[in-house]
């Protein structure tokens, strides 16, 4: 073996075990904002929108059922959302709440690929590289976006968005567990600071 391609197997083998390590570590991303204008102070009561507390979305598959994964996943999300409200000091009100809530569950599937070589620096020759490109890692997963809106006559005045990528194998357990722990991120973020 030259030292050449010694050199691209071992840096081959310390990324792959960097993205192991990364992957491992994985696990929700999180995004707020609101409107800077609002007053959060004075806020004390919260209810579900009454149209409907919320909408899942599916971009995965041709035989991917929305409603099937709402009825499965919708009371996870109502349970998590009513435990951290209430430890936000937000009461759930039967009539004129201050904010209004709203959920959106998107599911699509997200796949990324990397090929030997595609992190070497380019040489100034526009040399050949010794090896022919090949991919050398794939990975497919499905990916999840939680968004919870809430809003005050009818305008949103806080948007959270929590992001997660679940292994296909993923059991009911562990997507339970993802959903709350995105809701716990999200709302740990309410009330703004202002």
């Amino acid at each position: 073996m030259t030292t050449a391609h010694s050199k691209v197997v071992v840096f081959a083998m310390a990324t792959a075990l960097a993205l192991v390590f990364h992957v491992g570590l994985e696990g929700v991303d999180v995004n707020v904002e609101h409107d800077k204008t609002f007053d959060f102070k004075p806020v004390r009561t919260w209810a579900w929108n009454p149209e409907t507390p919320g909408d899942v979305r599916m971009a995965r598959t041709s035989t991917d059922d929305p409603d099937a994964m709402k009825s499965k996943a919708e009371p996870w999300i109502l349970d998590a959302v009513a435990i951290e409200m209430k430890r936000r000091g937000l009461q759930l009100a039967t009539s004129q709440p201050d904010l209004t809530l709203r959920y959106f569950l998107l599911l699509t599937t997200n796949m990324s690929t990397q090929t030997v070589g595609q992190f070497l620096p380019s040489t100034t020759a526009w040399g050949i590289p010794p090896f022919a490109p090949a991919t050398q890692s794939m990975k497919v997963m499905n990916q999840g976006s939680l968004v919870l809106d809430l809003s005050a006559k009818g305008v949103i005045v806080w948007r959270g968005v929590a992001q997660a990528k679940v292994a296909f194998e993923a059991d009911d357990k562990k997507r339970e567990a993802l959903l709350r722990e995105g809701v716990r991120d999200l709302l740990e973020r309410y009330p703004p600071r202002q």
